[in-house]
């Protein structure tokens, strides 16, 4: 019988790259081992770039039966026909974003470490909640400390799923999965790893298969 790991791995993008370049690069990365999610997350950049990198990405990820989930921007998900959205507590609120987007489509929200905002998430029918920020990370400037504590109580609370985020590599990634948490969204943890996004996706996923 085969076991589904109980962690699985939700890749974000650089918050800059060239898109031509990084397309060799993602299909290391998912060559390399099962991805649940790729998340579009450029920063400081033109919504003409946003468009032309998820019109770019977006075959990739289908190839691969992977969805592509936009960061912040629910208009730019439809005008480019990304799976989904994730929204911050800066950005769109939940019932706005569902309006723009339609029913079909997967909204993410960022909960920081308030079971409050999580709960409130989760009954407006978010597809899942992140928590965050669980390590410094270079990616984010302004972040909220994370507690494993939250990843448990969130896991015996509720089927909604939880994604933890914030600096999560290879060698610091086994309390979180552990805790129960259901994906990990990684950045630099794949992106920046001496061996490679490759490397990196292997012993994520290596790390999953140990905790079954």
């Amino acid at each position: 019988m085969n076991h589904k790991p109980n962690c699985q791995l939700y890749l974000i993008t650089p918050p800059n790259f060239d898109p031509k370049s990084f397309l060799d690069r993602v299909n290391a990365a998912f060559d390399a081992g099962p991805v649940a999610c790729m998340q579009l997350r450029l920063k400081n950049v033109e919504d003409e770039a946003i468009k032309m990198a998820a019109e770019m990405l977006l075959p990739i990820c289908h190839n691969y039966r992977i969805p592509l989930i936009m960061n912040d921007r629910p208009d730019l998900a439809v005008i480019t026909g990304c799976d989904g959205v994730h929204i911050g507590q800066d950005d769109a609120d939940y019932k706005t974003t569902r309006g723009m987007i339609g029913q079909d489509l997967i909204i993410g929200v960022t909960c920081k470490n308030s079971r409050h905002l999580a709960v409130e998430a989760a009954e407006n029918g978010a597809e899942y909640v992140a928590f965050g920020a669980f390590f410094p990370t270079n990616t984010k400037l302004e972040t909220t400390p994370a507690q494993l504590e939250t990843v448990r109580w969130w896991k015996e609370m509720t089927t909604v799923p939880s994604v933890a985020i914030g600096g999560i590599t290879t060698k610091n990634c086994q309390p979180l999965i552990s805790a129960g948490v259901d994906f990990l969204a990684v950045i630099g943890g794949i992106w920046d790893h001496p061996e490679g996004e490759a490397a990196a996706v292997k012993a994520f996923n290596k790390a999953f298969e140990n905790s079954i």
